[in-house]
């Protein structure tokens, strides 16, 4: 574990968020909205998402890519807004950079011991989250009496790059895709995917307002405002324009950006990592 150089903590450099593709976007929602001083560098890995049927060693390959591209950008901390990759690569980045690195899981997890009134959480993930069990080991750590039932959805990622979330066909898969959650008991649901807050309506009808649902992204956000006091790196002002990378089309991306952040005028370049 090396240590943190905080030379490199200057309150006036951008906080780096990476994702694989736009589901990101929900986590630096919070974040333009609770740290409206921080300047944001955000990469989404589009051209070669979904990440959740990659395996763990070909997901943290491509979340050191983003690192290192995000390095490139000279940010201070580096949020990990994706649950895939966040099983996949935080430990390996936070032992090896010196600058603070915060994934989604563990605050998503300490949220929902917070919220269970019958100590059963259900988590909906990508097949890559699911497959690693982070989010029943991030519980079980704080509670070992928590009862953790997950399931996979591999058709809301894709439903959400394509900007069909709100299409009525969207209705009908998010149907589907809980059904085994139904009458499981669960009054607590983790929302352990970035991408999936874009579907809370939906998913909150079908699992009905007795549940609870969390988004794990919007935990994470408290989790960088603790790190910036802590190192004493949070800007007092807005230093510079925020701005956005993909690897994929930037006209899809910047389409579903705006309609998600509700800014006028985003810079939206298209990267490449390697």
């Amino acid at each position: 574990m090396v240590e943190i150089d905080r030379t490199r903590l200057q309150a006036d450099l951008p906080i780096g968020f990476m994702d694989s593709g736009v589901g990101g976007l929900t986590v630096v929602k919070q974040a333009l909205r609770q740290l409206p001083n921080e300047t944001v560098r955000f990469i989404g890995d589009q051209a070669r998402l979904p990440y959740g049927p990659r395996p763990a060693e070909q997901v943290k390959q491509f979340t050191w890519q983003m690192t290192h591209f995000l390095e490139q950008q000279n940010v201070k901390m580096i949020v990990i807004a994706c649950n895939t990759a966040t099983a996949a690569a935080l430990p390996d980045l936070q032992a090896k950079l010196t600058i603070p690195v915060i994934g989604v899981i563990k605050p998503g997890a300490k949220a929902a011991i917070r919220a269970s009134r019958n100590g059963h959480v259900g988590v909906i993930a990508t097949e890559g989250t699911v497959r690693s069990d982070a989010y029943a080991d991030a519980i079980h750590v704080q509670n070992a009496a928590v009862q953790v039932t997950s399931l996979a959805c591999p058709k809301f990622v894709p439903l959400v790059e394509s900007n069909e979330y709100e299409a009525p066909v969207a209705k009908q898969i998010v149907a589907q895709g809980l059904q085994p959650l139904l009458n499981s008991g669960i009054d607590t649901l983790v929302m352990g995917c970035t991408h999936y807050p874009l579907l809370r309506p939906l998913i909150q009808n079908v699992m009905g307002k007795n549940v609870t649902l969390i988004d794990s992204g919007a935990e994470t956000v408290n989790g960088v405002a603790q790190l910036l006091d802590f190192y004493h790196m949070a800007a007092t002002h807005k230093a510079g324009q925020d701005r956005f990378f993909t690897t994929g089309s930037p006209v899809m991306f910047k389409t579903i950006a705006t309609d998600w952040l509700g800014l006028a005028d985003m810079d939206v370049t298209k990267a490449v990592i390697d």
